[in-house]
């Protein structure tokens, strides 16, 4: 992949160590996120999530084939660890910070910088829903509500003109016009007008 890839990542725990949380979005050059992560991680401190969420953009990163890459998140201890300009005192975050530094020098090119808080609203909100649910979560269906919405499961291939989808509820069905010009793995499935999902026919 030659294009330059954004990673968005942040963690939290609730009680400090508590329930914790990570959130990745990996965005492409023009924007279209293709990656959305939540993941529970178990009980840990606030910056454990963080180091764990950056190691996972890191791995989202690879998988996708990256080469070059900005990390951005919102937690300044971290940021400031990674670039060297805070050293890193506690037994567990060297090693996490190690673990990232090591996934970080397999990229031909890498640049980390601070995110404001406003600009990780969905990081955010995925590392929150994936406490909430206690399991992985991929998507946030509605920002300013996302606690309460489930959470969509992304379409494996997109589908082509003329497919046909029918409600399993109340037996309506659609002709698939024009397929969407989304990346496939972002694509959504279609819901009736009755709030169920509609399969293939």
């Amino acid at each position: 992949m030659t294009e330059t890839l954004t990673l968005q990542f942040d963690g939290g725990s609730r009680g400090n160590p508590g329930p914790a949380g990570v959130g990745v979005v990996i965005l492409a050059e023009d924007g279209t996120p293709l990656v959305t992560l939540g993941r529970f991680i178990g009980s840990a401190t606030n910056n454990v999530a963080e180091y764990s969420a950056l190691i996972l953009a890191l791995q989202e990163a690879k998988k996708l084939g990256a080469r070059k890459i900005v990390v951005r998140g919102d937690s300044e201890l971290v940021i400031k660890q990674m670039r060297g300009e805070y050293r890193v005192k506690h037994p567990d975050m060297k090693v996490l910070c190690g673990q990232a530094q090591i996934l970080l020098r397999d990229f031909d090119g890498a640049k980390i910088e601070h995110n404001l808080r406003d600009k990780n609203t969905l990081a955010d909100k995925l590392a929150n829903l994936a406490m909430d649910r206690k399991q992985d979560v991929t998507d946030v269906t509605n920002l300013s509500d996302a606690a309460t919405n489930l959470v969509d499961t992304p379409v494996a291939v997109a589908p082509e003109r003329g497919a046909l989808f029918k409600c399993a509820r109340c037996g309506c069905g659609i002709e698939l016009k024009q397929p969407s010009s989304v990346r496939p793995h972002q694509i959504r499935a279609f819901v009736c007008q009755c709030g169920a999902k509609m399969g293939r026919g």
